[in-house]
């Protein structure tokens, strides 16, 4: 008898592999933890030299606000410095959440932050876009917020939204603020974040979100801030220490970032370098649990890189790729919510440079357990571009890490010693057997990007690369994803009451 499949078996078979799956094989949410560049003793180490600079260095430029308060709690005035006692930092860690929820207007889409799960999201400030006609870049606008915006909100692997680029148009500090809020919450319902470049215009922004929601903003805070209140080296940012202060105050969650960069603001040695980057972060740390005990922060500690040729940032590399894991890891031995940054090829095209760059330093972040992953998605040039076709190319990409990191369940079931033993003695093959129709769902992810033809069908449907089927799916996407996440209502009173420079939809 023939072995070969039947034409109504393989018809069958392909109806149901066309058919949506029942559950997602590469779900966001999945547990890291597995690459560890460091040793225990190592992390000790690094923790017990950041406690040492922050108890004998200290911290500069402390404002007097901030001043005050960490002195009442225990830290030691000297020398124009804040020195912090081990005792002060260590019972900060302990008040810390060790987990909170991030979340989205639509709570559905609510994350929560903290353990060994990992997201991938957004973060930068790229000024420019590459244009989808030119292929160069040119200066990022208020559109292209709104478009990026509206695109990653259809991508099932963006758990998160930060602004990725600056909207360039705008005339002024407030213009640029209130205009990227808007943003936000018209085209998205994920867990957002934004950054306020005064404190002065937080209390105001507030009232939008809560326009936006109904007045349910305090009680379920979908907007994080992206603060960074530490300046490389060792010193407090006024202006950020003020904005902090008053997102405190509308019980806004914070992302405090600490980017040093090896080799200018921070050592070059990769140990020096995390161990004052670890005291830095817990220097926000400290100050946002003195101000208000227990306040949500993602521990956001960013190694950056410059190449010490030419003193340009490198946002790809392996020198990236293994101080981000790293990070990832020290603040997990921590128990602290970990955030950190990948995906930052230098790569201006997308090319294989972008490619390679994006894959190493994000699977690497996320194999160690970053909670939250910033700059994952979209971003070129070093953070300074943003591209349309990235975001597609680089949701396919986080599937595949989330599947990666997902693993192989070992069961009876999943070892299958029957359908092994009913395979071989019958038709000699597993096609069309239930195990496989069942793990086919169950355990393969099928990207959509990613050619998997043979070269005579793919010259056949035009030879396209990656690069083309993404354009593809950004114009589809642009098109037809039009959502209304403010009502007709909430959008009048909202541009009654604040300076919307983007145009109102029909």
């Amino acid at each position: 008898m023939s072995s070969r499949p039947t034409r109504s078996g393989r018809k069958a078979r392909h109806a149901k592999a066309a058919a949506p799956p029942r559950i997602n094989p590469a779900a966001s949410g999945q547990i890291g933890g597995q690459y560890r560049p460091l040793s225990d003793a190592d992390c000790k180490a690094i923790y017990e030299t950041a406690l040492r600079l922050l108890s004998d260095l200290g911290m500069g430029e402390v404002p007097d606000r901030l001043r005050r308060d960490l002195t009442a709690a225990g830290a030691i005035a000297k020398d124009d410095r804040i020195h912090l006692p081990r005792a002060l930092v260590e019972d900060c860690i302990d008040r810390a959440p060790k987990t909170f929820p991030l979340y989205g207007r639509d709570l559905d889409r609510t994350i929560e932050v903290g353990g060994q799960r990992v997201y991938f999201g957004t973060g930068g400030a790229a000024v420019n876009t590459l244009d989808r006609d030119t292929g160069l870049y040119r200066p990022s606008t208020l559109a292209d917020l709104h478009d990026f915006t509206r695109l990653q909100d259809a991508l099932d692997n963006v758990a998160w939204f930060t602004r990725c680029c600056i909207a360039t148009d705008m005339d002024s500090e407030w213009a640029l603020d209130v205009n990227t809020a808007y943003a936000l919450m018209a085209n998205t319902t994920k867990p957002v974040a934004t950054a306020f470049t005064l404190a002065e215009h937080v209390a105001p922004l507030v009232d939008l979100f809560n326009m936006a929601s109904g007045g349910q903003f305090a009680k379920t805070p979908f907007v994080k801030a992206h603060i960074s209140p530490v300046i490389s080296p060792m010193r407090f940012g006024e202006d950020a220490v003020d904005v902090t202060y008053a997102c405190l105050a509308h019980n806004i969650p914070v992302s405090c970032i600490t980017a040093a960069q090896a080799g200018a603001t921070a050592p070059a040695t990769l140990a020096g370098f995390l161990a004052m980057s670890l005291a830095e972060t817990l220097a926000s740390l400290v100050m946002v649990n003195v101000i208000k005990p227990g306040h949500p922060m993602v521990f956001s500690n960013w190694p950056l890189v410059i190449d010490l040729r030419t003193g340009a940032f490198a946002g790809g590399g392996g020198e990236t790729t293994v101080l981000n894991a790293a990070s990832a890891q020290v603040s997990n031995w921590l128990g602290l919510p970990s955030g950190v940054a990948s995906s930052m090829t230098d790569a201006k095209p997308i090319d294989a440079q972008y490619g390679a760059e994006k894959a190493m330093t994000s699977l690497a972040a996320a194999l160690a357990g970053g909670n939250l992953i910033y700059e994952s998605s979209g971003m070129t040039a070093s953070l300074l571009g943003a591209s349309f076709e990235a975001f597609v190319l680089d949701d396919e990409m986080h599937a595949q890490t989330y599947r990666a990191l997902r693993g192989i369940e070992v069961s009876d079931d999943t070892l299958g010693y029957d359908a092994i033993v009913d395979a071989v003695l019958g038709e000699g093959h597993f096609l069309g057997h239930p195990q496989t129709h069942d793990a086919m769902e169950r355990d393969y992810h099928y990207p959509s990007l990613a050619c998997r033809d043979e070269p005579r069908t793919w010259a056949g449907n035009g030879a396209q690369t990656a690069f083309d089927r993404a354009r593809t799916r950004v114009d589809t996407i642009l098109r037809d994803h039009q959502p209304q996440y403010l009502s007709a209502t909430q959008d009048a009173e909202i541009r009654a009451a604040f300076d919307i420079r983007h145009p109102a939809r029909p």
